[in-house]
């Protein structure tokens, strides 16, 4: 399987990007996300260079990926914890039951 060439366009500039085959609508929603990105940005903070507008963008998607990771292993490590707690909660059970207690 090759890859695909996929046109997208992020600030009015066509950009060819290869793309695994069947991820081109996901490739092209990304575009689509990281253009209206930009764009608010350039209106909110009124900057107009590309590459600071790009710069402050990858930052910005580096941190909520960031952010996203640290949620993700916490919710892991609650998880984690509750399962062990609740193996040793089964586990006591399970050796009461076998010595005849309740």
């Amino acid at each position: 399987m090759s890859n695909q060439a996929v046109d997208v366009e992020i600030l009015g500039k066509l950009t060819r990007v290869n793309c695994p085959p069947g991820q081109e609508e996901s490739l092209i929603a990304a575009a689509a996300d990281l253009d209206n990105r930009l764009k608010e940005m350039a209106e909110r903070t009124k900057v107009t260079n590309e590459v600071k507008l790009l710069t402050i963008a990858a930052l910005n998607i580096c941190y909520e990926l960031q952010t996203k990771k640290f949620e993700a292993n916490d919710e892991q490590n609650a998880l984690t914890e509750r399962m062990e707690l609740l193996t040793t909660s089964l586990s006591d059970v399970l050796s009461k039951v076998k010595h005849g207690q309740q």
